[in-house]
């Protein structure tokens, strides 16, 4: 896929907003101290795939550990395009949901520094395997990789002040469920940073109607829609109070009387 080309954003863009990056040795030295030997889980199981609705639109399958070559990435600015909207710095827990090789977990890493945490998320044991031997290898020992479900992160509660999914909100299999879990392990003012591409969710993109209407079903509130290429954007939400969300009854209850439905069946 050729992507459009916009300027070189430096990571010196997310200093400007606060979001100072730490390249010291210690930097990789953060809250587990140590490199990390098994991938598993990271909490007991939350609330089952069943007390949710499907969702009613396609699911992309997921094809591949990365989105596009790294360089190019790069190129385009694309990480510290992410962190400035997102507003990631230095000691904040921020969770990789569908981090596949590791493109944003081992830039985070440095930005967040030795105080903060990073958590890489899949559910792919290959794609884990390749991103456990990327952190041993680059010594990221602030990094946690974890092994999730489908329907549920399974991240430490209240543990993650940001949650990014890049190019991967399509193919969530069980999104309410995966959602609805996910609160759980969102700290107070915990947000939810969305980068897709606006197209049918089968095209490896999600209509941006379809994407806040699946979010607030769950309870999660828009705080800023950012176009940043053509047909991209990022989303940014607010997650619920994981006390104060709707119940998965009352999730199904609703979306039983007013569904959420891609437009033009996308």
């Amino acid at each position: 896929m050729i992507r459009a080309k916009w300027p070189l954003l430096l990571v010196a863009a997310a200093v400007a907003c606060g979001a100072a990056i730490d390249r010291s040795d210690n930097a990789v030295g953060g809250a587990t101290g140590a490199a990390q030997d098994t991938i598993g889980p990271a909490s007991p199981p939350g609330a089952p795939a069943s007390a949710f609705p499907s969702p009613m639109r396609p699911v992309a399958d997921i094809v591949a550990p990365r989105w596009s070559d790294e360089d190019d990435r790069d190129d385009v600015g694309e990480f510290a395009r992410v962190v400035q909207l997102a507003k990631i710095g230095r000691g904040q827990r921020v969770a990789d949901i569908g981090a596949g090789d590791g493109y944003y977990v081992t830039r985070l890493s440095p930005l967040v520094g030795a105080t903060g945490q990073v958590y890489g998320q899949d559910i792919i044991p290959d794609y884990l395997a390749m991103l456990q031997r990327r952190v041993q290898r680059e010594g990221l020992r602030n990094v946690r990789v974890v092994r999730g479900d489908t329907h549920d992160p399974r991240l430490p509660a209240a543990s993650v002040d940001v949650a990014i999914m890049i190019h991967m909100y399509h193919e969530i299999e069980q999104p309410f469920a995966l959602l609805w879990n996910l609160a759980t392990a969102m700290r107070p003012g915990g947000r939810l940073v969305i980068l897709d591409l606006e197209r049918p969710t089968f095209g490896h993109g999600t209509p941006p109607s379809l994407l806040r209407c699946e979010l607030a079903a769950v309870g999660y509130r828009q705080l800023s829609f950012t176009n940043t290429a053509p047909s991209e954007y990022v989303a940014i939400f607010a997650s619920p109070d994981s006390t104060a969300r709707p119940t998965p009854a009352s999730i199904s209850t609703a979306l039983g009387a007013s569904p959420c439905r891609a437009p033009g069946g996308g």
